[in-house]
């Protein structure tokens, strides 16, 4: 076991990273040692980095080093609202500092000369000095493995400076073309971007509290009144959006995060408001104000255009709307998984021809897959298609008879066939139906894959009682394999 953490007392005893427990129990031997939890740590820090999207509203950590401890914002466009680079430096740490949270900070125009810097003790950086002030660093502040580091230091390559006259080819001859890919992300060569944990928002409002709040029916009375704000907002711009997140800021140094969605384009303010009630009938005992909340964000994403539409007294309403409306309550209310629509797939294959997608997230149909009404299909599919014992008066004919479920039907006229197969250039990846692999497919246990037996005769057959089947055969009478007869549908 090795040490990964040490607190002040223990770094002024001359204990370092990467020691062993037996040796700095020789050392100091009333050090009090915890073993650390490795989960808990990364779930508290990943909380910590979502609570400073109040200074940013790109927030990310850092796993290059660790999964916790590194955290970088990108603050373009936002320190001036806090008086400047130096003084949004000065404020982030030191309310940090003010909760007993030991942290150092720098401003660089790149995350890998932010991340070198800080570790070196600097604090600010301006664009035209990167290379001058990442000139004397070690390599070490390039982000690189111990195995890079070691094997530069035993060359001789201790500084970043020395890398900057080397041939490129022979460092990552050498060295790996990481080496090369850290300098010019420090460097601002290469670009570097960063992954934002929380939802990225292009447009938000927020409102502070001085007494900090905690019910949920006044958190959803806020999120009306900024749905207000961002509507003149987003109105001015000739814009809606399609997403909308809540951010929940708790005393505690948390914050809670809900989302919702719309089919489309919306600034309504009254419907927004909605949204997250629904949203917030799902939550349960999720819900957990903390010590209570102290700043509410509305933010907005996926936006675009959206003009202003006179209506006419005389105009023809559709519904459309209003349809699309309660299919954005019902999915915020229900989830996105629980209203679905039907998506036409273009595909011979009958049982994927249709496939299910969240009606907010709706795809443009294909019009190739515009549903034929010449060609009869049946009302209900049967989820897999299913064995039948089948007789045939005439060898490749329509049957006259069959046993499906042990129960016996006898036909007194049908139709067809009608030669669906598989696309030429999908067939081998398509699950198709053989009599040698009929009980393996039914049960669930896999499906047959062969390339020959794609071709399927689909006949429609009406029984003595008036009912009609969708039966198909695959393979042909007289060949290498005897065919086999399946129930597909049912058309009343």
């Amino acid at each position: 076991m090795r040490i990964v953490a040490l607190d002040e007392k223990a770094s002024a005893a001359g204990l370092t990273l990467g020691q062993s427990v037996s040796d700095v129990r020789a050392l100091v031997p009333n050090l009090e040692l915890r073993e650390i939890d490795h989960a808990a740590t990364e779930a508290a820090f990943a909380e910590l980095a979502d609570w400073h999207s109040y200074a940013s509203p790109l927030v990310s950590v850092l796993t290059d080093a660790t999964p916790y401890g590194d955290l970088v914002m990108d603050i373009t466009g936002v320190s001036h609202l806090f008086g400047g680079d130096a003084a949004m430096l000065e404020a982030v740490t030191g309310r940090l500092t003010s909760l007993g949270i030991a942290v150092t900070g720098a401003i660089a125009p790149s995350i890998g000369a932010a991340w070198a810097l800080v570790r070196q003790g600097r604090q600010l950086v301006l664009d035209n000095a990167v290379r001058i002030e990442l000139q004397h660093l070690p390599v070490a502040a390039l982000r690189l493995d111990e195995s890079q580091v070691m094997a530069l230091n035993q060359i001789g390559l201790k500084s970043i400076g020395q890398l900057y006259g080397r041939p490129r080819k022979e460092l990552q001859s050498r060295f790996g073309s990481s080496l090369l890919l850290r300098l010019d992300q420090a460097l601002g060569i290469a670009e570097e971007r960063l992954v934002p944990r929380l939802p990225e928002a292009e447009m938000f409002v927020e409102r502070r509290f001085a007494d900090p709040i905690g019910l949920l029916d006044d958190v959803i009375m806020c999120a009306h009144d900024l749905a207000v704000s961002l509507a003149c907002r987003l109105e001015a711009l000739g814009a809606g959006a399609k997403s909308f997140h809540l951010f929940l800021y708790r005393v505690d140094h948390k914050v809670m995060t809900f989302s919702v969605n719309a089919g489309r384009a919306t600034r309504d303010a009254d419907h927004v408001g909605r949204l997250f009630a629904y949203r917030a009938e799902r939550l349960g005992g999720e819900y957990d104000a903390g010590f209570g909340i102290d700043m509410i964000r509305l933010a907005a994403s996926s936006i675009f255009p959206l003009d202003i539409v006179q209506e006419s007294a005389f105009s023809n309403d559709t519904g459309a709307e209003t349809l699309e409306r309660l299919f954005d309550r019902m999915t915020s209310k229900l989830g996105p998984l629980a209203v679905l629509r039907n998506a036409f797939v273009n595909t011979y294959i009958p049982e994927q021809a249709v496939k299910l997608e969240p009606v907010i997230a709706t795809t443009e149909d294909d019009p190739l897959a515009a549903h034929d009404p010449q060609r009869a299909r049946p009302i209900r599919l049967l989820p897999q298609p299913e064995p039948i014992n089948v007789i045939a008066q005439v060898p490749d004919g329509p049957p006259a008879r069959m046993v499906w479920r042990r129960v016996g039907y006898q036909f007194v006229r049908a139709s067809g066939p009608e030669r669906i197969a598989a696309e030429w250039w999908a067939s081998k990846a398509l699950p198709v139906l053989t009599a040698r692999g009929a009980e393996q497919a039914i049960t669930g246990n896999h499906l047959v894959y062969d390339e020959a037996g794609t071709v399927r005769d689909y006949y429609i057959a009406e029984d003595d009682g008036g009912r009609r089947f969708w039966l198909f055969r695959v393979g042909l009478y007289g060949g290498e394999v005897a065919p086999g007869w399946f129930m597909h549908g049912f058309f009343a």
